[in-house]
């Protein structure tokens, strides 16, 4: 590993400071101790920093906000949380490091980016195969800390590989839990799952954030008397949606159905976030070490707005647009605090834009520490002190495509000042891409494309984005030469097949014909036949009870999971999921299921549905109605909670 060597101005920093001490018989000023805490999936519109939240109470956030400067236009270095967690590591833009997706706690060890050559008949362009482990050729910010005498600690969430990939090879002395999965083992309270790892058994519910803040407080208590680096990257608010009940209860009685945030279980896991933080501060203060302690505050990515719980999703980002897995605002803008007192001016608020990739740098300012190293991210100071940062543009590469309800093909966008063009890869045709182009001064919401009307401006920004792809050699997507323009939009798969807004009658060529056997795998139950045309699934329902389930070729070991559909119906009645978990009796039953509502107007629509196993998930089972009529169903795909798709179906 090419490890940072201390620089010769630190050296000679350090000799005159031994000198001075010498001379005068002062003790040297102690080095500012590092903190970091980095939230799960906490958007933009999740704390009350902005005033955007009227459910959600962070006031502990809000003190730390208190002590330093807020930052409103602060971007994660990916829509995905692995990637933005080795930018904030190594200073480095995914496209550099090429960590990409949220791959890392899977078995395939990919060290190198790859492009594939081909996808599915819907895409235009091919994704990537992401590196899948933080390389160890890296010189990470605990390397560098811990050179520089620094006792360096991990806790909570890491996902950047397992053993050898852990933090133990990172430079950090500590990893508690020591977990490489993408959330909680299991849960957040206990009983945990963790492999080396349990709760207090005196606290038999013990919260895993109470856990980790403990843990954290009793580093910062050891090594009270030398400079550290706390590393919290905190669990919270990810998957999979649970919390203490009493703040269940307490969230549930201030529910208003018409507030987009009205998830009393995500409110809950916001509060015991947010009292985590106030440990730590209450700990730095205790061992008055506030005044000489650097704090950084981030969220990985934006708020997950597309998964299910309590009968609504997690939360809104409002008023950006889309959320986590997607190039919109919504999905890369977060909040973010810098402290350090008599450094940085408390209570203070910039609008400079700043991204993970730029803490590291930030760190070594603040610290005297010079390194030869190479970063895409830029020191903040500027800002810190109240002025204006001297940067281009910031960007965000992401070629991958996740489907979830605001999704993007893979992409890559530059944000310079109030404007953001976003290219998608080969949109048009192969070779030339297809661009969105926002004034989010004007338009924070992302609604007005105007690309059209700007081509100059367009062409200006695509040419920042072309020479940054060149200077970190970037492994960008490939034109799909599988792609079928018939099935890439929905509304053209409505015009390229008869519309099924009225039942089949007869056996006209229309009407596909029927199998009472398994079809394409599925196999057909209750009430109703199944039929493979056009590549989609054909469901003949004839009563109240129509479904069909699928056993996978594989175990499905993910936690949480999204299956994914388009769906077109001229039944009624509202739609179920459910699925079936390793060594779990009966197969499907009530307690593992989902219910969606479903629009039956024969027009294709796109459906989301999560859910959470303990178990390997081994089979599911789809319940399109519950009355009479035709269902046609395509595009049928399981995704991890990360975003990964994990299994496709195939007709």
């Amino acid at each position: 590993m090419n490890r940072r060597r201390t620089s010769i101005s630190s050296v000679f920093l350090i000799a005159i400071s031994v000198l001075t001490t010498i001379a005068t018989g002062a003790e040297p000023a102690r080095k500012p101790n590092v903190v970091l805490i980095l939230a799960d999936d906490l958007g933009w519109s999740d704390t009350t920093l902005f005033g955007t939240s009227k459910f959600y109470k962070t006031p502990n956030i809000e003190r730390l906000a208190a002590r330093g400067m807020t930052f409103t236009r602060a971007y994660s270095a990916s829509p995905l949380c692995s990637p933005t967690r080795a930018s904030i590591l190594t200073g480095l833009n995914p496209a550099r490091h090429g960590i990409t997706s949220p791959s890392c706690h899977l078995p395939t060890i990919t060290l190198t980016a790859t492009p594939k050559t081909t996808g599915p008949p819907d895409a235009k362009a091919t994704v990537l195969t992401s590196v899948s482990r933080l390389d160890t050729k890296y010189d990470t910010l605990a390397e560098t800390l811990n050179d520089e005498g620094y006792a360096t600690g991990h806790f909570g969430k890491w996902h950047l590989g397992a053993e050898p990939y852990s933090p133990l090879q990172h430079g950090f002395d500590v990893d508690v839990p020591h977990h490489h999965g993408p959330g909680p083992a299991g849960s957040y309270v206990a009983p945990w799952k963790f492999k080396d790892f349990d709760h207090d058994p005196d606290i038999p519910d013990e919260h895993i954030e109470d856990r980790m803040a403990k843990e954290a407080i009793a580093f910062m208590e050891k090594h009270r008397n030398k400079p550290f680096f706390l590393n919290y990257w905190m669990f919270s608010v990810h998957a999979p949606f649970d919390a203490k009940r009493t703040l269940i209860d307490k969230y549930r009685k201030q529910v208003d159905k018409t507030n987009p945030q009205r998830s009393p279980t995500y409110a809950a896991m916001i509060e015991s976030m947010d009292d985590a933080i106030g440990m730590l501060l209450d700990t730095l203060d205790r061992l008055n070490i506030s005044e000489n302690t650097i704090v950084v505050f981030a969220s990985d990515n934006g708020g997950n707005m597309y998964s299910q719980v309590d009968g609504t999703v997690p939360t809104s980002n409002t008023p950006l647009r889309g959320g986590k897995a997607t190039m919109w605002e919504g999905g890369v803008r977060g909040p973010a605090i810098v402290v350090y007192p008599d450094y940085v001016k408390a209570g203070t608020r910039s609008d400079q834009i700043i991204q993970s990739c730029d803490f590291y740098p930030t760190v070594l300012q603040l610290l005297g520490i010079e390194s030869q190293q190479t970063f895409d991210g830029i020191s903040i100071v500027p800002a810190l002190q109240g002025g204006m940062l001297k940067r281009e543009a910031i960007f965000t590469y992401f070629p991958h495509q996740t489907r979830v309800p605001d999704w993007l093909p893979p992409s890559v966008s530059v944000h310079v000042g109030d404007w953001k063009l976003i290219r998608v890869f080969h949109g048009e045709s192969p070779g030339k891409h297809s661009y969105k182009l926002f004034d989010l001064k004007h338009d924070i919401a992302e609604q007005t494309n105007l690309a059209a009307e700007n081509p100059r401006r367009v062409e200006e920004l695509d040419k920042l984005i072309a020479d940054f792809l060149t200077e970190t050699n970037a492994v960008v997507p490939l034109p799909n030469p599988r792609f079928d323009l018939t099935k890439y939009d929905p509304k053209m798969i409505g015009k390229a097949k008869p519309k099924s807004n009225t039942r089949p009658k007869g056996t006209g060529s229309n009407t596909p014909r029927m199998k009472a056997n398994p079809v394409a795998g599925w196999q057909p139950g209750g009430t109703c036949k199944l039929a493979l045309k056009d590549s989609s699934i054909i469901v003949t329902s004839s009563g109240g009870d129509p479904h069909l389930s699928f056993k996978l070729p594989i175990e499905l070991t993910q936690q949480e999971l999204v299956l994914k559909m388009t769906m077109a119906s001229d039944s009624r009645g509202s739609g179920q999921i459910f699925w079936q978990e390793k060594g779990v009796t009966p197969v499907f039953f009530r307690d593992r299921s989902r219910g969606f509502e479903i629009q039956h107007d024969g027009q294709p629509h796109e459906y989301s549905i999560s859910w959470s196993a303990k178990h390997p998930v081994v089979a599911v089972r789809i319940d399109p109605s519950k009355a009479a009529g035709e269902i046609t169903i395509f595009g049928i795909r399981l995704i991890d909670g990360d975003g990964n798709e994990v299994y496709r179906w195939k007709f």
